[in-house]
């Protein structure tokens, strides 16, 4: 069977190598504004990723398992996505220095075949030190921060920012291999 990635990410590419090289990328059009927050950020997740498999699956014709996948920041209840400036970057990164937020992935692999489903979430906590304005605004001119969710990424430049890390690091990059690589046995993928 095909397997699909439904992701433009280029770090979720790159993740997806450590499990299969015998994967494809069909980057999905779903429109995330369409699903609504209610409070609970795994759901949320959940939901964009399977939106992002369902709009896929409308797209193939051989069978096929899609992989949807969604990442997000999480700091008091309040979703922090990707900056709209460096302003807001800049802001982001300030509430969150030497505080702890929390970055959910959501998982769905959808057989485009059977319209089996599976669907699953990570929650990482992530401590940042202390970070004063002159780090923040030395990072921002990395331009690092402009794609990603909470304006930071811990592979690259920002991860000096992490004091600590509890739970998967390779949610907090955007990809759980762990959770994926046995979402994937449970499909019947033997990798």
């Amino acid at each position: 069977m095909d397997i699909i990635l439904a992701s433009a990410s280029i770090r979720r590419q790159e993740l997806i190598k450590r499990l299969t090289n015998d994967f494809t990328v069909l980057v999905s059009d779903f429109d995330e504004s369409t699903v609504e927050f209610k409070n609970d950020c795994a759901a949320y997740v959940m939901d964009i990723a399977q939106g992002k498999a369902q709009w896929v699956k409308n797209k193939v014709k051989n069978q096929a398992l899609i992989i949807g996948c969604d990442t997000i920041v999480s700091f008091n209840g309040k979703v922090l996505g990707k900056p709209k400036s460096d302003e807001d970057a800049f802001n982001t990164l300030k509430m969150l220095s030497g505080n702890i937020h929390e970055v959910y992935s959501g998982l769905t692999l959808l057989d485009s075949f059977s319209g089996n489903i599976k669907k699953d979430f990570v929650c990482t906590r992530v401590k940042f030190s202390p970070l004063s304005d002159e780090e923040i605004k030395k990072y921002i001119e990395t331009g690092e921060h402009k794609d990603k969710a909470g304006s930071y990424g811990i592979q690259g430049y920002g991860g000096i920012f992490v004091e600590e890390i509890h739970g998967c690091y390779y949610n907090v990059v955007g990809l759980p291999l762990n959770k994926l690589s046995k979402m994937l046995k449970g499909m019947g993928v033997n990798l």
